[in-house]
Protein backbone atom coordinates (compact mmCIF):
# COMPACT_ATOMS: atom_id res chain seq x y z
CA UNK A 1 0.00 0.00 0.00
CA UNK A 2 1.67 3.23 -1.13
CA UNK A 3 0.26 6.44 1.18
CA UNK A 4 0.42 9.71 -0.80
CA UNK A 5 -1.57 12.89 -0.60
CA UNK A 6 -4.69 11.77 -2.14
CA UNK A 7 -5.48 9.13 -0.19
CA UNK A 8 -8.84 8.88 1.46
CA UNK A 9 -8.47 7.90 4.88
CA UNK A 10 -11.22 5.50 6.82
CA UNK A 11 -10.97 3.55 10.23
CA UNK A 12 -12.26 2.53 13.38
CA UNK A 13 -13.04 4.63 16.70
CA UNK A 14 -13.06 2.07 19.70
CA UNK A 15 -11.60 1.09 23.14
CA UNK A 16 -9.51 -0.87 22.83
CA UNK A 17 -9.04 -1.73 19.25
CA UNK A 18 -5.89 -3.53 19.83
CA UNK A 19 -7.91 -6.86 18.71
CA UNK A 20 -9.83 -5.41 15.45
CA UNK A 21 -10.15 -6.76 12.23
CA UNK A 22 -11.19 -4.37 10.25
CA UNK A 23 -8.36 -3.17 8.86
CA UNK A 24 -7.43 -6.52 7.42
CA UNK A 25 -10.77 -6.68 6.10
CA UNK A 26 -11.27 -3.13 4.49
CA UNK A 27 -7.26 -2.56 3.43
CA UNK A 28 -7.46 -5.82 1.07
CA UNK A 29 -10.71 -4.73 -0.52
CA UNK A 30 -9.23 -1.38 -1.02
CA UNK A 31 -5.90 -3.41 -2.83
CA UNK A 32 -8.07 -5.53 -4.73
CA UNK A 33 -9.89 -2.51 -6.25
CA UNK A 34 -7.11 -0.46 -6.45
CA UNK A 35 -9.10 2.13 -4.55
CA UNK A 36 -6.74 4.86 -3.13
CA UNK A 37 -8.35 4.63 0.28
CA UNK A 38 -6.60 3.07 3.63
CA UNK A 39 -8.03 1.97 6.99
CA UNK A 40 -6.81 2.87 10.26
CA UNK A 41 -7.85 1.78 13.67
CA UNK A 42 -7.30 4.52 16.45
CA UNK A 43 -7.23 4.05 19.92
CA UNK A 44 -10.44 6.77 21.45
CA UNK A 45 -10.64 7.25 25.18
CA UNK A 46 -13.99 8.34 26.49
CA UNK A 47 -13.39 11.22 27.32
CA UNK A 48 -11.32 12.15 23.89
CA UNK A 49 -14.58 11.11 21.67
CA UNK A 50 -15.67 14.54 21.24
CA UNK A 51 -12.70 15.90 20.08
CA UNK A 52 -12.05 12.32 17.87
CA UNK A 53 -15.20 13.14 15.66
CA UNK A 54 -14.33 16.91 15.60
CA UNK A 55 -10.84 15.26 14.21
CA UNK A 56 -13.15 13.32 11.09
CA UNK A 57 -13.93 16.90 9.51
CA UNK A 58 -10.65 18.51 10.84
CA UNK A 59 -8.17 15.69 8.88
CA UNK A 60 -11.30 15.45 6.02
CA UNK A 61 -11.35 11.53 6.90
CA UNK A 62 -13.81 9.81 4.73
CA UNK A 63 -15.11 7.97 7.10
CA UNK A 64 -14.86 5.70 10.20
CA UNK A 65 -16.12 2.92 12.16
CA UNK A 66 -17.50 3.26 15.37
CA UNK A 67 -17.54 0.56 17.99
CA UNK A 68 -17.92 -0.19 21.72
CA UNK A 69 -17.70 1.78 23.57
CA UNK A 70 -19.10 5.03 21.39
CA UNK A 71 -21.76 3.40 19.45
CA UNK A 72 -23.96 5.38 21.18
CA UNK A 73 -22.40 8.15 22.48
CA UNK A 74 -20.73 9.50 19.45
CA UNK A 75 -24.85 10.68 18.15
CA UNK A 76 -24.79 13.88 20.00
CA UNK A 77 -21.48 14.62 18.16
CA UNK A 78 -23.15 14.09 14.49
CA UNK A 79 -24.79 16.51 12.32
CA UNK A 80 -27.35 13.78 10.83
CA UNK A 81 -27.86 10.17 11.84
CA UNK A 82 -30.13 8.32 9.56
CA UNK A 83 -33.60 6.97 10.56
CA UNK A 84 -32.63 3.34 11.51
CA UNK A 85 -29.74 4.21 13.67
CA UNK A 86 -31.64 7.10 15.42
CA UNK A 87 -34.31 4.18 16.56
CA UNK A 88 -31.67 1.82 17.15
CA UNK A 89 -29.73 4.11 19.02
CA UNK A 90 -26.07 3.42 18.21
CA UNK A 91 -24.26 4.52 15.01
CA UNK A 92 -21.33 2.09 13.62
CA UNK A 93 -20.49 3.95 10.56
CA UNK A 94 -20.17 7.74 9.96
CA UNK A 95 -19.88 9.50 6.63
CA UNK A 96 -17.89 12.31 5.83
CA UNK A 97 -19.94 14.12 2.96
CA UNK A 98 -18.31 17.83 2.51
CA UNK A 99 -17.63 18.43 6.57
CA UNK A 100 -21.13 16.95 7.52
CA UNK A 101 -21.13 13.84 9.38
CA UNK A 102 -23.93 11.63 8.91
CA UNK A 103 -24.52 8.43 11.16
CA UNK A 104 -25.57 5.19 9.85
CA UNK A 105 -25.69 1.41 11.65
CA UNK A 106 -25.53 -1.37 9.21
CA UNK A 107 -24.73 -3.89 12.56
CA UNK A 108 -28.66 -4.91 11.93
CA UNK A 109 -28.55 -5.46 8.11
CA UNK A 110 -25.18 -7.12 8.41
CA UNK A 111 -26.96 -9.23 10.29
CA UNK A 112 -29.44 -10.32 8.82
CA UNK A 113 -27.15 -10.75 5.72
CA UNK A 114 -25.15 -13.41 7.37
CA UNK A 115 -28.07 -15.55 8.18
CA UNK A 116 -29.23 -15.20 4.74
CA UNK A 117 -26.18 -16.48 3.31
CA UNK A 118 -26.72 -19.63 5.94
CA UNK A 119 -29.81 -20.46 4.52
CA UNK A 120 -32.08 -19.32 7.46
CA UNK A 121 -35.30 -17.99 7.08
CA UNK A 122 -37.34 -16.19 9.76
CA UNK A 123 -40.96 -16.46 8.49
CA UNK A 124 -42.97 -17.81 11.14
CA UNK A 125 -40.88 -18.68 13.57
CA UNK A 126 -40.30 -17.82 17.07
CA UNK A 127 -36.69 -15.99 17.79
CA UNK A 128 -35.08 -15.42 21.50
CA UNK A 129 -32.45 -12.82 21.81
CA UNK A 130 -30.27 -12.84 24.90
CA UNK A 131 -29.01 -9.66 25.74
CA UNK A 132 -30.74 -6.21 25.42
CA UNK A 133 -27.73 -4.06 24.17
CA UNK A 134 -26.60 -1.95 21.50
CA UNK A 135 -26.16 -5.34 19.44
CA UNK A 136 -29.35 -6.90 20.26
CA UNK A 137 -31.26 -3.19 19.91
CA UNK A 138 -29.65 -3.19 15.92
CA UNK A 139 -30.70 -7.00 15.08
CA UNK A 140 -34.20 -6.88 16.77
CA UNK A 141 -35.09 -3.79 14.62
CA UNK A 142 -34.60 -6.50 11.49
CA UNK A 143 -36.03 -9.31 13.31
CA UNK A 144 -38.92 -8.30 14.78
CA UNK A 145 -39.55 -7.53 11.14
CA UNK A 146 -39.71 -10.98 9.81
CA UNK A 147 -39.78 -13.16 12.55
CA UNK A 148 -43.42 -14.39 13.98
CA UNK A 149 -42.81 -13.79 17.66
CA UNK A 150 -39.60 -11.87 19.07
CA UNK A 151 -38.82 -12.65 22.58
CA UNK A 152 -35.97 -11.09 24.75
CA UNK A 153 -33.72 -12.17 27.94
CA UNK A 154 -31.36 -10.05 30.07
CA UNK A 155 -30.71 -9.35 33.62
CA UNK A 156 -30.84 -6.23 33.75
CA UNK A 157 -34.38 -5.55 33.52
CA UNK A 158 -34.29 -1.79 32.86
CA UNK A 159 -32.12 -2.32 29.71
CA UNK A 160 -34.77 -4.90 28.68
CA UNK A 161 -38.04 -3.13 29.61
CA UNK A 162 -36.75 -0.18 27.84
CA UNK A 163 -35.80 -1.75 24.30
CA UNK A 164 -39.16 -3.72 24.56
CA UNK A 165 -40.82 -0.48 24.94
CA UNK A 166 -39.55 0.70 21.92
CA UNK A 167 -39.56 -1.84 19.66
CA UNK A 168 -43.37 -1.70 21.32
CA UNK A 169 -43.94 1.49 19.22
CA UNK A 170 -43.56 -0.09 15.40
CA UNK A 171 -43.82 -4.11 16.09
CA UNK A 172 -46.96 -5.97 17.48
CA UNK A 173 -44.55 -9.07 18.04
CA UNK A 174 -42.17 -8.41 21.06
CA UNK A 175 -42.69 -10.79 24.19
CA UNK A 176 -40.25 -10.53 27.45
CA UNK A 177 -39.13 -13.80 28.28
CA UNK A 178 -38.77 -14.43 32.11
CA UNK A 179 -37.93 -18.33 32.41
CA UNK A 180 -34.52 -18.69 30.46
CA UNK A 181 -35.21 -22.13 31.03
CA UNK A 182 -38.12 -22.46 28.57
CA UNK A 183 -36.15 -23.12 25.49
CA UNK A 184 -37.84 -26.21 23.78
CA UNK A 185 -40.20 -23.50 21.71
CA UNK A 186 -37.85 -21.55 20.06
CA UNK A 187 -36.49 -21.93 16.32
CA UNK A 188 -33.72 -19.37 16.66
CA UNK A 189 -31.73 -18.90 19.81
CA UNK A 190 -29.13 -15.32 19.54
CA UNK A 191 -26.60 -14.88 22.13
CA UNK A 192 -26.63 -11.13 21.71
CA UNK A 193 -23.99 -10.35 25.37
CA UNK A 194 -20.75 -10.18 25.57
CA UNK A 195 -20.55 -13.94 27.34
CA UNK A 196 -17.90 -16.04 25.33
CA UNK A 197 -15.88 -13.79 24.79
CA UNK A 198 -13.47 -15.14 27.55
CA UNK A 199 -12.51 -19.17 28.20
CA UNK A 200 -13.89 -18.63 31.74
CA UNK A 201 -17.03 -17.20 30.83
CA UNK A 202 -20.40 -18.77 31.86
CA UNK A 203 -22.86 -19.90 28.89
CA UNK A 204 -25.51 -17.54 28.29
CA UNK A 205 -28.03 -20.39 28.60
CA UNK A 206 -28.28 -23.73 29.48
CA UNK A 207 -27.34 -25.58 26.32
CA UNK A 208 -28.90 -29.20 27.85
CA UNK A 209 -32.35 -27.43 26.95
CA UNK A 210 -31.79 -27.43 23.07
CA UNK A 211 -32.65 -29.97 20.46
CA UNK A 212 -31.09 -30.40 17.17
CA UNK A 213 -34.12 -29.21 14.97
CA UNK A 214 -33.15 -25.48 16.59
CA UNK A 215 -30.90 -22.74 15.19
CA UNK A 216 -28.32 -21.06 17.55
CA UNK A 217 -26.79 -17.59 16.56
CA UNK A 218 -23.79 -15.94 18.23
CA UNK A 219 -22.67 -12.16 17.04
CA UNK A 220 -19.60 -13.07 18.90
CA UNK A 221 -16.88 -13.72 15.77
CA UNK A 222 -14.75 -16.68 17.38
CA UNK A 223 -15.93 -20.11 17.74
CA UNK A 224 -17.74 -19.88 21.21
CA UNK A 225 -18.16 -22.91 23.70
CA UNK A 226 -22.00 -21.91 23.71
CA UNK A 227 -22.10 -22.85 19.73
CA UNK A 228 -19.65 -25.25 20.20
CA UNK A 229 -22.20 -27.63 22.67
CA UNK A 230 -25.09 -26.65 20.59
CA UNK A 231 -23.39 -28.52 17.63
CA UNK A 232 -23.13 -31.27 20.13
CA UNK A 233 -26.28 -31.34 20.63
CA UNK A 234 -27.29 -31.60 17.13
CA UNK A 235 -28.25 -28.04 16.56
CA UNK A 236 -26.94 -25.70 13.54
CA UNK A 237 -24.96 -22.94 14.31
CA UNK A 238 -23.86 -19.76 13.01
CA UNK A 239 -21.14 -17.33 14.65
CA UNK A 240 -20.49 -13.43 14.09
CA UNK A 241 -18.42 -13.62 11.89
CA UNK A 242 -20.84 -13.36 8.71
CA UNK A 243 -22.40 -10.18 10.54
CA UNK A 244 -19.00 -8.50 10.60
CA UNK A 245 -17.90 -9.24 7.22
CA UNK A 246 -21.27 -7.66 6.32
CA UNK A 247 -21.77 -4.56 8.15
CA UNK A 248 -18.13 -4.16 6.88
CA UNK A 249 -19.17 -4.44 3.07
CA UNK A 250 -22.09 -1.95 3.97
CA UNK A 251 -19.97 0.42 5.62
CA UNK A 252 -17.41 0.26 2.70
CA UNK A 253 -20.28 0.75 0.16
CA UNK A 254 -21.42 3.95 1.75
CA UNK A 255 -17.59 5.18 1.73
CA UNK A 256 -17.23 4.36 -1.62
CA UNK A 257 -19.92 4.27 -2.98
CA UNK A 258 -17.85 1.39 -5.05
CA UNK A 259 -19.37 -2.65 -5.09
CA UNK A 260 -17.32 -4.40 -2.28
CA UNK A 261 -15.35 -7.76 -3.32
CA UNK A 262 -17.17 -9.61 -0.48
CA UNK A 263 -14.79 -12.60 -0.81
CA UNK A 264 -11.69 -11.04 -0.66
CA UNK A 265 -13.14 -9.25 2.48
CA UNK A 266 -13.94 -12.77 4.00
CA UNK A 267 -10.99 -14.40 3.10
CA UNK A 268 -8.85 -11.38 5.29
CA UNK A 269 -11.07 -11.75 7.98
CA UNK A 270 -10.73 -15.64 8.05
CA UNK A 271 -6.56 -15.59 7.36
CA UNK A 272 -6.76 -12.74 10.85
CA UNK A 273 -8.38 -15.51 13.18
CA UNK A 274 -6.18 -17.91 12.06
Amino acid sequence: MIITGRTKITGLYGYPVEHTLSPLMHNAAFAHLGLDYCYLPFSVRPDSLKTAVESVRALNLAGVNVTLPHKESVIPYLDNVNDEALFIGAVNTIVNQEGKLTGYNTDGRGFMRSLSENNITLNNKKVLIVGAGGASRAICYYLSEKAARLYLFDIDTTKLEKLVSDLSEIRNNISILKNITELQDFDLLINATPLGLRTADPLPLDVSLLYSQQTVCDLIYKKTSLLSQAEQRGCKTVGGLGMLLWQGVLAFELWTRTTPPVEIMRSALLSGIK
